[in-house]
């Protein structure tokens, strides 16, 4: 019997329920981690990769009730996550997950700065030479000479600048709080990003265009990746401590045992308690 389908289901799963699905490396093949973010637990995990692995929990792991149940899920841009969301929990309402999203536009400006290098001389490259960590920075992050010097760029290289811009405007999206306005603000990106004629930024507006409502979910359930990267670290110092699993069955044991959503006390037979 493979342990990992034996009472690893979360006890409340269903409520309101947010799960996030990620791969790992193993000695023994690739595995698929659950969360329920609500409660920062991990809830299943499985060998295998790709919708047949995440159809398996979603068949085995949870009834029908339960499915119907959830109304929030959150993951990256995957479609098979994203695709065995909507089949399986018909009432939830995907939310893209955030970081994903920026990570993406973030390599799309990239894109546009290593263009601009590839055709520069030695001295223009020595000047934008850095930039690369300054233009992924948050606005907020920057000082005052840092901005400076990327505004400078609206005359020495109009293209990093105009990337740039739309990157910074584009940060707005996740500070609405009115879905419809950030719809229509939306949309005036996108057509500014086409307008641009940047074609690593034509490329983000096709992945926008492809989840555009479940962008948009953000502003009404504004859901990150914050907690599964903190579950992440716990179980990268789990997995450290060991010195390394052999196989996905002994590390998912670890898992439950230290952030999983087990009810040790009810596994105790009885007569065995000894309050």
């Amino acid at each position: 019997m493979d342990r990992s389908h034996v009472v690893w289901v979360g006890r409340g799963l269903g409520r309101e329920t947010i799960d996030r699905f990620f791969n790992e490396q193993l000695s023994d093949g690739q595995k698929q981690r659950i969360y329920d973010l609500d409660r920062s637990h991990v809830v299943w995990v499985g060998r295998g990769l790709g919708r047949e692995t995440i159809d398996r929990f979603f068949n085995e792991q949870l009834s029908d009730g339960q499915k119907q149940r959830i109304r929030w899920a959150s993951c990256d841009r995957g479609r098979a996550y994203t695709g065995a969301i909507q089949h399986h929990c018909p009432n939830a309402t995907l939310v893209i997950d955030r970081f994903h999203v920026v990570k993406a536009l973030n390599e799309a400006l990239d894109a546009v700065r290593k263009d601009e290098w590839r055709g520069l001389d030695k001295r223009g490259r020595q000047a934008i030479k850095g930039l690369r960590w300054m233009l992924g920075m948050h606005a907020r992050n920057r000082s005052k000479k840092q901005s400076r010097f990327l505004n400078a760029l609206r005359t020495s290289n109009r293209r990093i600048h105009r990337a740039w811009v739309l990157k910074d405007e584009f940060e707005r999206i996740w500070h609405f709080t009115y879905p419809g306005a950030a719809r229509q603000f939306l949309k005036r990106w996108m057509t500014a990003a086409l307008r641009s004629r940047l074609p690593s930024l034509k490329t983000f507006v096709t992945t926008v265009r492809n989840h555009f409502d479940n962008i948009l979910s953000f502003i009404e359930r504004p859901l990150t990746n914050a907690v599964g990267e903190g579950i992440n670290r716990l179980l990268k110092i789990v997995k450290n401590r060991a010195s390394g699993f052999r196989g996905l069955e002994p590390f998912a044991d670890l898992i439950f045992l230290t952030i999983g959503d087990l009810d040790i006390p009810a596994h105790i037979p009885s007569d065995l308690r000894t309050l």
